[in-house]
């Protein structure tokens, strides 16, 4: 479904699934942000829970099958296009999330998966949403890519 140039803003989850002090991120494969590093997620289905909605979109994006907790982030993530109008706008709810289980793998609509470190996270190129949350979890500034 395309999201672009919507008339009221989707509403999104995000998961993260932190292990031995490492963020699992995906490499966007798909607009808005391709190539770009972000939260495994995606939209929330009409009559689904939140909660319900992020551990599908981890087991789909990553392989695992993860217990969701609580809410730790909430962003809007807004693109503009070059005439200046709205081209997306998501609103997203970024839970916690633990592993119980599932064999890791990235999806066909993401360019790869990979666990980072704060340390490792410099330079790497994250999607726009993305910068405050992780300076939150990691508790340090980065220089933004």
């Amino acid at each position: 479904m395309d999201r672009s140039y919507p008339d009221r803003p989707w509403i999104g989850v995000g998961v993260l699934i932190v292990d031995d002090g490492r963020l699992l991120l995906i490499q966007r494969g798909t607009e808005p942000s391709r190539g770009r590093w972000a939260l495994p997620g995606g939209m929330v289905n009409i009559g689904e829970p939140a909660r319900e909605a992020a551990a599908r979109e981890a087991l789909e994006e990553t392989g695992l099958r993860v217990s969701v907790g609580d809410v730790f982030w909430v962003a809007d993530g807004i693109t503009h296009a070059s005439d200046g109008r709205v081209q997306y706008h998501t609103v997203i709810l970024d839970f916690l999330a633990t592993v119980v289980g599932g064999d890791l793998g990235h999806a066909d609509d993401a360019m790869a998966l990979g666990w980072f470190s704060a340390d490792d996270l410099v330079g790497v190129p994250l999607s726009g949403p993305m910068w405050p949350l992780v300076e939150r979890l990691f508790e340090r500034r980065f220089e933004r890519c």
